[in-house]
């Protein structure tokens, strides 16, 4: 395998990372809002 192949697989294996990670976060945030709103309407009642 090429130098330019190596670096070629390693730019497309960042980027599936950067895509997962900010996949990652996007759920976590999206779990903590609801978690939020339904910590708030329970206190509302």
């Amino acid at each position: 395998m090429t130098h330019d192949e190596q670096e070629l697989i390693r730019r497309r294996q960042k980027g599936r990372a950067i895509v997962m990670a900010l996949l990652l976060l996007a759920f976590v945030a999206l779990v903590f809002f609801i978690t939020i709103v339904k910590i708030k309407e329970g206190m509302a009642h």
